[in-house]
């Protein structure tokens, strides 16, 4: 029963991280439409849903399921032309959601607690591979000396915003899915082909999808003579970069959290924010560059001997590859660069894939082919069957792969 307590203070923790940076409410002179979807691959722990992972805390199988994940948000600067607001996304047959999904126009959306529990102790903040920690590591948060509920200053990245799209604050109209209408996208659901989004408060958006959900992947982790652990990977020919982290700690007296740590493998110390969303191909080449992300060729990148050290009792890694994006803008822009242009709507449609594992006192859970789920970085849950619901979202939060509606 202590590894079950010890699960649940991780989620409480690790849900710190999902903290959304909201956007510029929609500006005059803009498209009167914007669309937004954001499409991944989720393999290992996540991908196993609640009673495959309880059926592996009891020692049985291992976490290899892959699922797939779809997020649709579109905003306006009209309001419904008649009655309550209105909208359907029409997909192809193979995303295998029927006719179309309707998208959902919500009262609020509130923002989450993210700190359901207060934590205790201390943090510990490791960051870039190799197989020992630099000199000036770890930095150490000391928890009982933060007011309750508050998020250390510096802890989660502002440099990189988290662009979830439209939203209730940045339209005046706004609708989304998923929704309470029991559809979920399924292993087997694909995207390309024609897409057309009608509603009553934007105009009609119609594009064709030429890719598909990114390939999952696989992670295989051995320990190095020094203590370190190394991850390998397959790499994805689509991925733009690729970001590893790893959340973990030991347990004090009576079951009780001891000393947590979290480390990414950014050699800029950068956690959270928008590296835990979708990110475009031009930003993750910017944070290649500067080696927050490691590089599209990466396909190994070594945990320190320091992290493993100060995780003994659990340890949950993640490994997320940000892939591809494709745009499209109506009417086309003119040829002709002096020519006036007002474009009617925007679209977009950006992709990751992502996995996860549990190292948990010797026993390890969804190290080949791990992941994350699908929860609303807005407060509402993501009612999908076979995920792990705030699980997912939230440890995938804490080490940069968290999911949004």
């Amino acid at each position: 029963m202590r590894s079950h307590r010890t699960l649940a203070l991780i989620v409480s923790t690790a849900a710190i991280a999902a903290v959304a940076i909201p956007l510029a409410a929609q500006q005059g002179g803009g498209p009167v439409a914007r669309y937004d979807m954001r499409a991944g691959t989720v393999s290992g722990m996540a991908g196993m849903g609640a009673g495959g992972m309880m059926g592996m805390m009891m020692g049985g199988g291992r976490g290899n399921n892959v699922q797939h994940e779809l997020y649709l948000r579109l905003g306006s600067s009209r309001g419904p032309d008649k009655g309550n607001a209105r909208a359907d996304h029409f997909m192809p047959p193979s995303a295998k959601l029927g006719k179309s999904v309707a998208l959902v126009t919500p009262r609020q959306e509130p923002a989450p607690d993210y700190l359901p529990q207060k934590p205790k102790g201390r943090m510990l903040i490791y960051w870039g591979c190799g197989e020992h920690a630099p000199k000036g590591q770890p930095v150490v948060i000391d928890f009982s000396r933060l007011a309750a509920g508050q998020v250390p200053p510096g802890l989660w990245t502002s440099t990189i915003e988290r662009d979830v799209g439209p939203t209730l604050t940045n339209s005046r109209t706004f609708g989304r899915w998923p929704a309470e209408d029991g559809k979920y996208v399924k292993s087997d659901s694909a995207l390309p082909g024609a897409h057309r989004i009608a509603s009553n408060y934007a105009p009609e958006i119609s594009f064709t999808l030429a890719k598909d959900f990114m390939a999952p992947l696989s992670v295989r982790t051995s320990t190095l003579p020094s203590g370190a652990s190394r991850a390998a990977w397959t790499g994805i020919p689509e991925a733009t970069g690729y970001l590893v982290g790893v959340f973990g700690g030991k347990q004090g007296a009576g079951g009780e959290m001891g000393d947590m740590v979290m480390w990414s493998s950014s050699a800029t110390r950068q956690f959270g924010g928008g590296l835990a969303d979708w990110l475009s191909p031009a930003q993750a080449a910017t944070l290649v560059r500067d080696r927050t992300l490691l590089a599209p060729a990466a396909t190994s990148c070594v945990v320190p001997s320091e992290v493993i050290r100060d995780t003994p009792d659990f340890r949950i890694g993640t490994l997320t590859a940000f892939g591809p994006q494709e745009d499209f803008v109506y009417p086309p822009r003119p040829a002709d660069a002096r020519a006036a242009w007002t474009p009617e709507w925007t679209a977009r449609i950006r992709h990751r894939s992502l996995t996860s594992w549990m190292q948990m006192q010797g026993m390890s859970m969804g190290g080949q082919g791990a992941q994350g789920a699908q929860t609303a970085p807005d407060g509402q849950p993501c009612k999908r069957r076979g995920g792990l619901g705030g699980l997912g979202g939230m440890l995938g939060g804490a080490l940069g792969g968290s999911s949004g509606c």
